[in-house]
């Protein structure tokens, strides 16, 4: 593995791990809250962002409009199957979903899944420092690069295992500010 490809890999692991923060709920409303619903629709599984308009009018609503209004009803039973964690309100044409205020022990709860989410990334990351270490220390024995060829490779691929670990810190530290704001 060349360090381009381990730099690459770990943006990706810091982007998937944005994704993930992204589905856990704050006090406010927010369209990515919906990500993972996926609808049944004609026996497929679908996402429901490409079946509806996802909208949010204000803070603490959620606006979904299917584009296809026959399928309002198992939109809103998917949601409601969902994780969510909300309760759809249809209105005939369009669906609701309230976000009530956040008590503080669900606050908490949401810190420590986010901290959750944010190690898997940071083990992510060390997994593919591993990999490309191993990879490294092969090319060594190999004679396929001298040792300090390799030592110096071990050494930049140290600082960026060093720099996405930090990013992926800056986006708990940020998600967990938005959590326990009021």
């Amino acid at each position: 593995m060349k360090l381009a490809e381990a730099d690459s890999t770990m943006q990706k692991t810091v982007e998937a791990t944005q994704r993930a923060f992204n589905t856990i709920r704050t006090g406010r409303a927010n369209a990515s809250l919906l990500d993972k619903v996926q609808v049944e629709y004609y026996g497929t599984p679908t996402p429901l962002k490409s079946l509806a308009n996802i909208t949010t009018p204000d803070a603490s609503t959620i606006l979904i409009q299917p584009y296809d209004k026959s399928s309002l009803n198992i939109v809103e039973k998917a949601i409601s199957l969902s994780d969510v964690g909300l309760t759809p309100s249809n209105d005939g044409s369009v669906i609701r979903l309230n976000i009530p205020p956040l008590t503080s022990d669900r606050r908490k709860e949401l810190a420590k899944l986010a901290a959750k989410y944010a190690e898997e990334g940071r083990v992510g990351i060390r997994n593919i420092r591993r990999d490309a270490i191993d990879s490294i220390r092969k090319q060594e024995k190999n004679s396929e690069i001298a040792e300090d060829e390799s030592r110096d490779q071990q050494d930049k691929l140290q600082k960026l295992t060093d720099k996405y670990t930090a990013k992926i810190n800056e986006l708990l530290a940020e998600k967990e500010k938005d959590i326990s704001t009021v």
